[in-house]
């Protein structure tokens, strides 16, 4: 990865200017002044930069991070709470700069950046209430000699990798349980996305948030990755991405201690539709949810398995849908569709368009970048009546839908199992048995039946490759404290 050092006229002409590390309670250059360019993905320009920071600024975030804890988790439960309101007024104060930083550094809708500001605010909110229902547990003592209770307390540094689809949803996310329950935090933005992030270190500097407690460094895997992993400082491990991003970084932060993982890995959503389904219904929830960040969402479904009686009809609405989506950038078009984030991507999805075709696929619609600048690339659907096909085991996370025809109950379960990941599901059908016996069958972490909802008070996990543990809900705070036994002879 290529880093650049800019002066600081260069940074002032940019958008959104430079932006440093956040360490300590304090904004600082990298150690060596080096940084990195944000490009934006809807036309490839410049729209900021980054201070990328060296293997000294990571062991110095962990410093901050240890200290941070000490004080932090000395704090009052309502002191925490009242530096935790402090900076959710503040962020909602700069929810324009916010929201903006997004739609430049992701090339995402201005309607589609809300999600990723309410999001960060409403996690905020939810774990500081929650925290506060989080009290001891006595344990009766069967011979009456003694008396057991169990204590909760901060787990300690929190390290946090983050994937680049929601920058400020995936941040909030582990920021709200870890400030809650007392831990001190360093989040590692993507670099496709970070100007959001580094703008959250800029508002906290402001607010004078307890040094140490948030930190916020971006840098490559060897000065920041390896040793954020391997320190014996971190004490949890959290990351929102790929399942192979989480077995690196499982194995890298094993070497040197046990630590707490929470890991949000990879999905291949099934989307299964029946016979007897409302279509117009499943047809407007499977694209919007397809198309919807430019289908760069871990839960978009990957295998559309339709029933053959109502494939024709669900395929013909699902097209139209497809054609019927704006592509474009900014507030003034309000498009319903952005660039994909990098030209990786680009590429990746592609691949994946060429493959399912040569497994037999035929091409309904879309199929190829979009000619001219930016990352974009065309909605796309394709059928496919071969339910092996290698393609049908690759995460798609871009706007490709593959649908493929089943005849029975019996064998979508199988097609749907047949995969290593198990994070979100969809089944549409109005018959209950059968909705009833798919959950039982499903291996993942959500099904959604006739519908779908996420939400900050609902957990978000997989099973098998596609995590440990969750994000949202009261049970993730689980992960970010430890239960201590307090046994006392009587």
């Amino acid at each position: 990865m290529q880093t650049t050092a800019q002066t600081t006229n260069q940074d002032q002409s940019l958008k959104f200017g430079h932006k440093n590390l956040y360490i300590g309670g304090d904004l600082v250059p990298a150690s060596d002044n080096g940084s990195f360019d944000v490009i934006c993905p809807a036309d490839e320009t410049v729209v900021g930069s980054i201070s990328w920071a060296t293997k000294a600024d990571t062991l110095n975030a962990l410093d901050a991070a240890e200290v941070g804890f000490q004080y932090w988790s000395s704090l009052s439960l309502s002191e925490r709470l009242e530096w935790i309101s402090k900076l959710r007024i503040k962020l909602l104060e700069n929810a324009t700069l916010l929201r903006e930083s997004i739609m430049y550094e992701m090339g995402k809708t201005w309607e589609g950046t809300e999600e990723d500001l309410t999001s960060i605010t409403n996690s905020l909110q939810f774990y500081a209430e929650a925290i506060q229902d989080i009290h001891p547990i006595d344990i009766p003592d069967k011979e009456g000699s003694h008396k057991h209770t169990i204590v909760q307390q901060p787990v300690g540094v929190v390290v946090a990798f983050l994937a680049y689809n929601f920058p400020l949803l995936n941040l909030g996310f582990k920021l709200g349980p870890a400030l809650a329950a007392g831990c001190s935090i360093i989040l590692k933005p993507s670099e496709f996305s970070p100007l959001s992030a580094y703008i959250i270190g800029e508002i906290c500097e402001q607010i004078n948030f307890p040094k140490g407690v948030i930190n916020i460094i971006c840098g490559d895997v060897e000065n920041v990755g390896i040793p954020l992993c391997e320190s014996k400082i971190t004490k949890l491990v959290t990351m929102i991405g790929s399942t192979e991003t989480a077995q690196k970084l499982i194995a890298q932060s094993s070497k040197t201690s046990i630590k707490r993982y929470s890991m949000e890995c990879g999905g291949n959503a099934p989307f299964v539709v029946f016979d007897d389904a409302d279509i117009p219904k499943a047809v407007a929830d499977g694209s919007a949810l397809k198309f919807g960040n430019t289908g760069q969402i871990c839960v978009s479904p990957n295998r559309y398995f339709i029933h053959e009686e109502v494939i024709e009809d669900f395929t013909s609405q699902f097209v139209a849908k497809a054609k019927a989506v704006k592509i474009g950038f900014g507030k003034e078009n309000a498009p319903t569709m952005g660039p994909m984030t990098n030209r990786q991507s680009v590429e990746k999805v592609k691949s994946i368009v060429d493959q399912a075709i040569a497994e037999g696929g035929e091409l309904l619609y879309g199929g190829s970048p979009i000619e001219g600048a930016g990352y974009y690339f065309e909605p796309t659907v394709i059928v496919l009546k071969n339910p092996a096909a290698a393609v049908l085991q690759r995460e798609v996370f871009g706007p490709i839908a593959i649908i493929v025809p089943f005849k029975s109950e019996e064998e979508v379960i199988a097609y749907a199992n047949s995969t290593d990941a198990g994070l979100a599901s969809y089944v549409y059908a109005q018959d209950e048995e059968k909705l009833q016996r798919l959950m039982e069958a499903f291996e993942f972490g959500e099904v959604h039946l006739n519908g779908f909802k996420f939400d900050i008070y609902l957990p978000h996990g997989g099973v098998k490759n596609s995590g440990i543990s969750v994000d949202c809900s009261v049970y993730a705070l689980d992960d970010y404290l430890i239960k201590k036994r307090v046994t006392q002879q009587l």
